[in-house]
């Protein structure tokens, strides 16, 4: 009898660092409705052009924003609280399921605007050293899983938003100052011709 209850407690104790160490995938839809749907979209999606679609976006990139909007290192008055109240499992679970969700095509809207961000993006300006966007986002707005964001369809407002806060150095969390050393070099001009180009990618 005493063999079988250690047998039971044994096999319930690994179960139980086996959910801790992988997490709960079935707990992240839930999760997502009730905490992250009313910025992001249900599906993602996001219905407002001032916050991010988060839909298809990689993994890695997403856990990484998430835990540094945890620590502080990236700073947002909305996302700092929430990112407090996740468990590193729910974060992970969370990163995994979105990125598993269809992102939606959008559609650029100025032709003008676009033809200019598409040079920026897929030749840089050589006049000022801004290099080429595609060459660590990829051509079609994809992104390299685990390194750089995939950026197709994303809202024009909100990539504009997060340029000029490269630029300013209001964000601070991209490797090697990457986003910052570029973003520094951009006109007004140049990061509205670009976020319009970015949000008709797919």
């Amino acid at each position: 009898m005493q063999r079988c209850i250690r047998a039971t407690m044994a096999l319930a104790y690994i179960v139980m660092t086996s959910a801790y160490a992988q997490g709960e995938p079935a707990k992240a839809p839930a999760i997502a409705n009730q905490v992250c749907a009313a910025c992001h979209g249900f599906d993602g999606n996001s219905p407002l052009p001032s916050n991010p679609s988060i839909a298809g976006q990689h993994a890695d990139y997403l856990l990484k924003q998430l835990t540094e909007f945890k620590s502080a290192l990236r700073k947002n008055p909305i996302m700092t609280p929430i990112a407090a109240s996740l468990s590193p499992d729910d974060m992970r679970d969370l990163a995994n399921y979105y990125s598993s969700l269809p992102p939606k095509q959008m559609a650029a809207k100025d032709e003008t605007l676009v033809e200019q961000g598409r040079k920026l993006y897929r030749g840089g300006n050589a006049s000022n050293g801004v290099a080429a966007c595609a060459g660590c986002h990829s051509p079609n707005g994809a992104g390299i899983p685990s390194q750089f964001p995939r950026l197709a369809s994303q809202h024009a407002d909100y990539v504009a938003t997060q340029l000029k806060a490269f630029r300013a150095g209001d964000r601070a969390n991209d490797p090697n100052q990457m986003m910052r050393t570029t973003a520094i070099k951009l006109t007004d001009k140049d990061i509205s011709a670009l976020a319009e180009y970015i949000s008709g990618l797919h």
